[in-house]
């Protein structure tokens, strides 16, 4: 005969076994938050002793590293390590690109939301969203074969500047403004709209003075993130921007960014001497921007759970 299992002992098994993966579960939790903040505090700590070095072990002045603009490591006689042109660089096309990219990603993601009938969004976001997947490098031999030229030709210049930095990393941050954007827009409460148009509003009323104010807070952190992804783009505006050690006085005149001159010349440099060590020094400028952007987003947030 089959043998009978009370229901007591089966309750009791069917606990046991639950709390095994429970226990199992909360483990690999614990261990995946324990490696990403050991990452985190290991890169920091990597990045900010290396970093230093320049200033405490090389006598390099911080007042001079981040206002003078000549730069001439390689000068025995009388190096030079101005990286002021590099961090104005960096500055000028993260906030550039972000000027030109959030109006059309916001204002894209209010035509998908607010204005396109229903297909309209099914066929926008996918469109959207694969320029996400298209890599830098085709960003950037795009501009160099195709913008540069024509920038040389029908603006002025010699085709690698600022503004042709700019226009490249404008479509590169662009879908991740538009998809934060949309995301947002979407979320919003039907009676918000409901209500405005209760009381007369139009669409664009409604659009104006009521969708947009209640999903600002997530709209900025859309634009935050794109310029933070902008901030540490390196290769694609590598290819140009010109890649000069001068202060550009205009958009037509050619630039370099931290990243840029960090990947150009960190492979020719030997490690541990000077140059090699600001260089380090750039990249924890990086850093400190970086979290500089998180705290940005992580403020926002709060604002937009209040």
């Amino acid at each position: 005969m089959e043998k009978i299992i009370p229901a007591k002992e089966r309750l009791l098994k069917s606990e046991k076994n639950w709390m095994n993966g429970e226990v199992r579960g909360k483990f690999l939790v614990i261990l995946c938050a324990v490696i990403m903040i050991s990452a985190t505090i290991s890169i920091t700590i990597f990045l900010g002793t290396k970093g230093l070095q320049s200033f405490t072990q090389n006598s390099v002045s911080l007042i001079e590293f981040v206002t003078s603009i000549h730069w001439n490591p390689t000068n025995k006689a009388n190096p030079e390590y101005g990286a002021l042109p590099f961090i104005f660089g960096s500055f000028a096309v993260t906030f550039l690109s972000a000027i030109v990219a959030a109006p059309l990603g916001i204002g894209g993601a209010i035509f998908m939301t607010e204005i396109a009938p229903s297909w309209g969004r099914k066929i926008l976001q996918p469109i959207i969203e694969l320029l996400v997947g298209i890599p830098s490098v085709v960003y950037g031999f795009i501009g160099l074969t195709v913008l540069v030229p024509f920038v040389r030709e029908h603006v002025g210049g010699l085709g690698f500047s600022l503004l042709s930095g700019t226009i490249v990393l404008s479509i590169m941050i662009l879908p991740t403004i538009t998809t934060i954007a949309t995301d947002a827009m979407s979320s919003l409460p039907k009676n918000l709209r409901e209500g405005s148009y209760a009381l007369g509003a139009t669409r664009w009323q409604t659009i104006r003075k009521v969708l947009i104010p209640a999903a600002l807070p997530t709209l900025l952190t859309a634009v935050v993130l794109g310029m933070a992804r902008a901030f540490g783009e390196a290769l694609a505006v590598q290819m140009v921007i010109g890649n000069v050690r001068d202060l550009p006085t205009s958009l037509l005149d050619a630039s370099a960014t931290l990243t840029t001159i960090i990947t150009l010349n960190m492979g020719h440099t030997t490690y541990g001497s000077v140059e090699n060590n600001t260089l380090w020094s750039m990249g924890l400028i990086l850093l400190v921007m970086s979290f500089a952007f998180i705290l940005l987003i992580r403020y926002l947030s709060s604002r937009r759970k209040l």
